[in-house]
């Protein structure tokens, strides 16, 4: 569902986006792509890593999801650069835009990108994996509102700058966005301790069990985005 929503609602936009010549429509349209492509991502990470283990693969492809998450940031900090040139070039040669086509369509976005988001918000809190394509589709709505907003302002001061203006915002939004996902992805393909675990605290417990002596060699990793490995010499 949220793959065809956003499918064709980002076909439609970037056809709006050029009869427009908005840069803050076009960057919300190239935006919409990015958010097809981490669903799509997310989606067949989530169906890889449901496939059993091997003699090859004996932790299965679970870390697929990883993969997927890593990947999902990388494409938001591209289509964060591809707006940001846009941006800067309509801030520079601000050019008339058809304020009430681009409101109307930018309202469409919100409708369809805070729906398909609320999809994925349960799931966002325990799986990186769904968290990367939740943030796609959340930025999005709040992207869409400032597209809305930004051309209501060039319909009521004429200020065509605003467009440019709009388009470099939605940059800073995508970059601050993402940051968390592409830190947290990065670490977990890099074997490291997951932010929610505090691995003193596990060596601790590990410790304190009766009959334990001694631990060592205490490893805490993450085998997919919503599942944890652990191994010690107790």
């Amino acid at each position: 569902v949220a793959v065809l929503a956003n499918t064709g609602f980002t076909v439609l936009e970037a056809i709006y986006a050029f009869l427009t010549d908005s840069a803050s429509l076009l960057a919300d349209a190239g935006h919409n792509l990015s958010d097809v492509l981490s669903l799509l991502l997310a989606w067949g990470a989530a169906y890889i890593a449901s496939k059993a283990t091997s003699h090859l693969y004996s932790y299965g492809f679970r870390r697929t999801t990883i993969l997927a998450a890593l990947i999902n940031a990388l494409i938001l900090i591209l289509a964060a650069g591809f707006i940001g040139i846009e941006a800067m070039d309509k801030l520079i040669n601000p050019t008339v835009i058809s304020e009430v086509t681009v409101m109307l369509v930018a309202t469409v976005g919100i409708v369809v990108n805070a729906g398909t988001a609320l999809m994925f918000r349960k799931g966002s809190q325990s799986d990186l994996n769904v968290k990367g394509a939740y943030l796609h589709l959340a930025y999005d709505a709040l992207i869409s509102i400032g597209v809305v907003i930004s051309a209501a302002l060039i319909f009521l001061t004429g200020w065509l700058w605003v467009d440019g203006l709009a388009g470099l915002l939605i940059v800073g939004v995508i970059v601050w966005g993402t940051w968390d996902l592409l830190r947290d992805s990065a670490n977990l393909i890099l074997d490291a301790v997951p932010r929610h675990i505090d691995r003193q605290e596990v060596f601790n417990y590990l410790q304190s069990i009766d009959g334990v002596v001694q631990v060592h060699d205490l490893h805490i990793w993450a085998l997919s985005t919503n599942e944890t490995c652990l191994t010690a010499h107790l």
